[in-house]
């Protein structure tokens, strides 16, 4: 269960650290050429010769034939399997590049600044969280380096590190919240090109910021005296500025984070196919010198010493055999769920329409492939799938039913895709109240009440009607 639960990242680093705890365990180098040449009776040998019934021991006696055959087991009986001899094997890609964080430190090097102050806009760096905030006050800086880094400082020398990190590209990185993010950043701009837009829109943040958040724009333009086609021009200004500067950096600057999918569906000629992605999969054997050791050991009239030795070597053998099983028991696992998900989300997986994928629940899926529900829920929560439309949480396929007026059971998803739809094609000026929202599902046949629609727009994370409002 542990191993099923790790995804194609982790399962690499898990087969190394059992091959550090067990000598008895290795990789197997045999290349692709040589592996071919073995045949289907060589597989089903290789499954009968790791059952873990032959590897048990029958009271105090030692039976050397459960372990390695006198004439000598070949090497590829005693590996892991994992993948065919054809399948194509892909390395994983690392991300590399240059953090957020480094990338502002260097930045802060080629300023014109003292030492003391380098060291103290580093730590300040620090503390700026992925969004491009500082959320920590001046104050609890400077107790923060008087404690940890025995630097007496006053709350005026770090407001004036701040204001140089407020220099530093994305422009907002370093403000305290939204409002002073966006000062920050149209303040640059007015620097380079003041215009009266800009003006009026750094004046509608600086002093209307809540009624801004909230989309109060017949009072904004009331207070303002201005007409709506002027407060259209200072909005677009605002709507340019990036509210998370921190999320700004390009792909040759931010380290990337890669989702390795575990399978990949594909549609070959109307007929959907699916591979186990094999990029961690290692093959697994058990060591020759282990193998010659219990080989040479077994042969020997056994004194109490060459019995605990044997023991000794029994044990990693038998912890060996069992890990190899365990992988290939992971690999049959997760081919036979997901098979049984393709199978019964063909349909979908097929054309990628979203009204056509069937609702799906967690025992669906275990009654088809005869395992426990809580196997299925390790699988369907941490394993991504390649497929034609992209790259999906398993999870994703799984959603509860509901009957529509006609009687036709359809799945939760459906009914979201359908809403996201209706919201697409609202008037932004008039949005789409829930109460109208849930009046608009039921002409097309889905009976549901008002708070399942407004439960289902928060999950689709779509704002109120007020928050979706434009000019």
């Amino acid at each position: 269960m542990k191993l099923l639960q790790i995804p194609t990242v982790g399962l690499e680093q898990r087969i190394k650290q059992e091959i550090e705890d067990n000598p008895a365990l290795e990789i197997d180098a045999m290349d692709g050429s040589e592996e071919e040449n073995f045949g289907e009776e060589d597989a089903l040998d290789n499954q009968k010769d790791t059952e873990l019934d032959d590897y048990k021991s029958k009271d105090d006696e030692f039976d050397i034939n459960d372990y390695v055959n006198e004439d000598d087991i070949p090497s590829y009986k005693l590996k892991s399997n994992n993948y065919s001899s054809d399948e194509d094997r892909r390395e994983v890609p690392y991300a590399s590049g240059t953090s957020f964080h480094e990338n502002l430190i260097h930045q802060l090097s080629l300023r014109d600044i003292s030492d003391r102050e380098t060291q103290i806009g580093e730590y300040i760096i620090g503390n700026i969280d992925d969004s491009g905030y500082l959320q920590r006050s001046s104050e609890a800086i400077v107790d923060d380096l008087a404690f940890n880094l025995n630097i007496n400082i006053s709350k005026a020398d770090i407001d004036k590190v701040i204001s140089i990190i407020h220099q530093l590209d994305p422009a907002g990185v370093g403000a305290s919240d939204l409002k002073d993010c966006l000062l920050i950043q149209i303040d640059r701009k007015i620097q380079e090109n003041q215009t009266k837009e800009l003006e009026l829109a750094r004046k509608i943040i600086l002093r209307y910021f809540d009624d801004f958040t909230k989309k109060h724009y017949q009072k904004i333009m009331k207070r303002m005296g201005i007409n709506e086609s002027t407060l259209k021009l200072s909005m677009e200004e605002i709507l340019k500025l990036n509210p998370k500067p921190g999320n700004s950096l390009s792909e040759t600057t931010k380290t990337n984070h890669y989702i390795i999918p575990d399978f990949t569906i594909t549609n070959n000629g109307d007929e959907l196919e699916l591979s186990l992605n094999s990029w961690n999969n290692i093959d697994l054997k058990i060591s020759n010198t282990y193998s010659s050791m219990m080989n040479a050991v077994g042969k020997q009239k056994k004194t109490k010493k060459q019995r605990e030795a044997f023991s000794f070597i029994k044990q990693k053998v038998d912890s060996a055999k069992w890990f190899i099983d365990a992988i290939n028991q992971r690999q049959n696992t997760l081919y036979a769920t997901m098979k049984a998900i393709m199978d019964y989300q063909y349909e979908y997986l097929l054309t990628g329409d979203d009204t056509r994928l069937k609702p799906m629940i967690l025992k669906d899926i275990a009654e088809k492939v005869n395992l426990d529900i809580s196997t299925i829920s390790r699988v369907a929560n941490s394993k991504y799938v390649q497929t034609p439309f992209g790259t999906f949480l398993i999870k994703s396929f799984f959603s509860e039913s509901m009957q529509k007026d006609d009687g036709e059971t359809v799945s939760t998803r459906e009914i979201k895709t359908i809403l996201k739809e209706i919201i697409d094609g609202e008037n932004k000026s008039k949005p789409f109240t829930d109460e109208y929202l849930t009046t608009k599902l039921k002409e097309r046949g889905y009976p549901i009440a008002r708070r399942t629609v407004a439960k289902y727009r928060e999950q689709l994370k779509i704002p109120v009607a007020r928050l979706r409002k434009e000019l």
